[in-house]
């Protein structure tokens, strides 16, 4: 009987919203994984048994959070995290990592982030449309990326929807016209030189409120939404084209290169020199394994 199942995303072709990796686990009693750092969003929802998070904070303290069947739990960007199952009652959990732009948006719509790190549904039945839909993810690793995609926006929705401590947005459908028009405008025009205040002047608001704004809706500045987008543009080109670096610092917006290796290391962790490298082997080893076995291997998450 499969005791679990892992199973990578191939993302390159999504910006806004993407998957990295998803699947499940039935865990073994006090198995644990960390300390360890992640580079994207991972959210587990536990289906039976117990176990309990533990987060770094910023002044180097450790906070612990018991979690049982029917939650679930946020590992955000650049956290140090240690999770564990309990020793009488592991837990069972299906997990997924995601990233993209707009990803701090909709888990700041859900009352999800550093400081409350912990998914508790409004009501226990409530939670069940976000276990279906990870589920189906993590058992239907072989549907095209557009259904998985689609099962992930359910899961999201579902997430918002559902979460205790979700937030009340007021005055959303005015506030979110003006940033559709302004992620238009960036998506439009992000290879040249854009100005924040050429965005904010695109949607007819100073360039303070404009900010203000944006940040509200968006989790993140105007000048990090943009930096993330060119980024994850260029990640885009070097996986599928063989232009060098400098022209696809240049193909983002940024002429110069050194500046552009500085801004993609300080969102990717790597220089994009190294990145491609990376990026090209951990591809070679995934075909290679899908070549050798028809079932993936057992991995730990």
């Amino acid at each position: 009987m499969d005791q679990g199942r892992f199973s990578v995303f191939p993302h390159e072709n999504f910006v806004d919203l993407f998957l990295v990796q998803f699947g499940w686990e039935q865990c073994e009693s006090l198995y644990s994984y960390g300390p360890h750092v992640r580079n994207n969003y991972l959210f587990h929802y536990i289906i039976s048994g117990k176990g309990h998070l533990e987060v770094r904070q910023r002044d180097g303290s450790l906070r612990t959070y018991p979690l049982r069947a029917g939650q679930g739990f946020l590992i955000c960007p650049n956290q140090v995290t240690t999770y564990c199952a309990d020793e009488k009652d592991p837990w069972a959990y299906t997990w997924v990592e995601f990233g993209g732009v707009q990803a701090q948006y909709r888990l700041t719509l859900a009352g999800l982030g550093e400081d409350q790190p912990v998914y508790t549904p409004i009501q226990p039945d409530m939670a069940l449309e976000i276990k279906d839909e990870l589920l189906f993810i993590a058992n239907h690793a072989q549907f095209s990326a557009l259904k998985l995609m689609a099962h992930f926006y359910l899961f999201l929705d579902a997430l918002i929807d559902s979460s205790s401590s979700k937030q009340r947005v007021r005055g959303l459908s005015q506030q979110g016209f003006y940033i559709r028009e302004a992620i238009h405008f960036i998506d439009q025009y992000y290879r040249e030189d854009i100005r924040i205040e050429q965005i904010a002047s695109f949607c007819g608001l100073n360039r303070t409120y404009f900010s203000r704004l944006f940040k509200e809706v968006m989790g993140q500045t105007p000048q990090e939404y943009l930096a993330r987008y060119r980024v994850n543009k260029a990640m885009e080109l070097m996986r599928n084209t063989n232009m060098s670096i400098g022209e696809v610092a240049s193909m983002v917006g940024y002429p110069n290169q050194l500046y552009f290796s500085k801004v993609f290391r300080k969102y990717q962790g790597l220089p994009p020199r190294v990145w491609r490298q990376e990026d090209l082997m951990a591809l070679e080893k995934k075909q290679s394994a899908e070549q050798s076995q028809s079932k993936p291997p057992k991995v730990r998450n």
